[in-house]
């Protein structure tokens, strides 16, 4: 195998691995951390298919904005925890972290990118005129109801929160 696939195969089997991770986490604060590594993850992988404008905003706004609302609405509601033993995730934690950082070296680094050769895409992928161009000209309903739906989930939780107290 090459480099290129075998650096594909470890993205995606960590983002695979996180994935499964948020589903099965008891604990909804630990659960929205391992969403963090999922989705910057992804964003590893815009940015190896040359997509540097895509990999950016999904750190900015999904890592970032959302997984910040996310972690406000779930300290609001006050869940109890439900796992009723401790258990020390210092050894996965440090794994994870080393392999982010495993991850992140050719990207860094002056080589050049891994998955750049393969299936090039067009000059203008990912490009902030193309994103705007496609978000603003072909998806304006499917965006605007994502924005509606995500205003009534706050209202929602600020309701709910309110409710119990």
């Amino acid at each position: 195998m090459t480099g290129p696939l075998i650096f594909f195969f470890i993205l995606a089997g960590l983002s695979i691995l996180f994935s499964l991770l948020v589903i099965f986490q008891r604990n909804v604060v630990h659960s929205a951390l391992y969403l963090v590594a999922t989705l910057f993850l992804i964003a590893v992988l815009f940015l190896t298919l040359d997509a540097p404008m895509v990999g950016i905003l999904q750190i900015l706004v999904y890592a970032g904005a959302i997984m910040v609302l996310f972690l406000f609405v779930i300290m609001l509601l006050n869940p109890g925890i439900l796992e009723r033993r401790r258990v020390s995730w210092w050894g996965v934690g440090s794994l994870a972290a080393l392999l982010l950082i495993f991850e992140f070296i050719p990207l860094v680094s002056n080589s050049p990118r891994p998955m750049a050769d393969h299936n090039r895409a067009s000059e203008s992928f990912g490009s902030p005129e193309l994103l705007a161009q496609s978000i603003f000209n072909d998806f304006v309903l499917p965006f605007e109801i994502a924005s509606v739906l995500l205003l009534v989930a706050i209202i929602g939780a600020v309701v709910l929160a309110k409710r119990e107290v």
